[in-house]
């Protein structure tokens, strides 16, 4: 479970980012975060990686407690996490197959379980055959699938998706979301942070609204509000 309990978090500039925050995502669930530009949505994703800390309340995730976790301790958490970012960040220089392993490698599983799981992943997102190919001889929607696959990699629990549709061609967006909604499928928690309406709008998942900082609106099958 992931819980926020009053979060607030306020940079050293002065800026709140976010002001009391109260959200509960239950194992298993698909959460959209939507919310306009400087919302306050990149604040809680960063928190959430703990990239940054909570400057008041709890924020929990499983036996973890961000807030005063020791810092040697990140590395292990985060090994639960999977992050899908809109850019990409693939290695231009290394094969899909690379790309995948790498994330294995850096938390040392052995090179049999790297030849065992990679072709699996690239088998759930369709790339199985794309294996030796680079990033650069990929499509927009290909590329993203291999940093899905990379996600994945470890396993996570969590899966966070930070505007995983923004640079695909618009006839790819949906074979991505619907990756993600196979993805949850199997029992992985995903949170999506999108500005896609029509992406939103076309599934019946939970949505959580951020505004100025504050959750405005949460619910199952929720709309994308254009005043957001």
């Amino acid at each position: 479970m992931i819980e926020f309990n009053d979060v607030s978090k306020i940079y050293p500039n002065g800026v709140i980012a976010l002001e009391h925050i109260n959200l509960k995502i239950d194992d298993g669930e698909f959460v959209f975060v939507v919310g306009a530009s400087g919302a306050g949505k990149s604040t809680l994703m960063r928190l959430l990686l703990r990239e940054e800390k909570v400057t008041g309340g709890t924020l929990r995730v499983g036996d973890y407690d961000l807030g005063t976790m020791p810092n040697y301790k990140i590395p292990y958490y985060r090994r639960q996490l999977g992050m899908v970012f809109q850019d990409f960040r693939l290695f231009e220089k290394k094969t899909i197959y690379e790309n995948v392993a790498f994330a294995m490698r850096v938390i040392g599983e052995p090179s049999s379980v790297i030849k065992r799981r990679v072709p699996t992943i690239l088998s759930i997102v369709g790339l199985v055959d794309k294996y030796k190919s680079f990033p650069t001889e990929l499509s927009g929607g290909e590329q993203q699938r291999v940093a899905l696959a990379r996600a994945l990699a470890n396993n996570p629990r969590i899966i966070i998706a930070d505007e995983p549709t923004a640079n695909i061609d618009p006839k790819l967006k949906m074979e991505i979301m619907n990756l993600l909604v196979k993805i949850n499928t199997k029992g992985k928690t995903v949170i999506v942070v999108t500005h896609e309406k029509n992406i939103v709008d076309q599934f019946q998942k939970r949505v959580v609204t951020i505004q100025e900082g504050h959750l405005v609106d949460d619910r199952v099958g929720g709309m994308f509000h254009e005043d957001v």
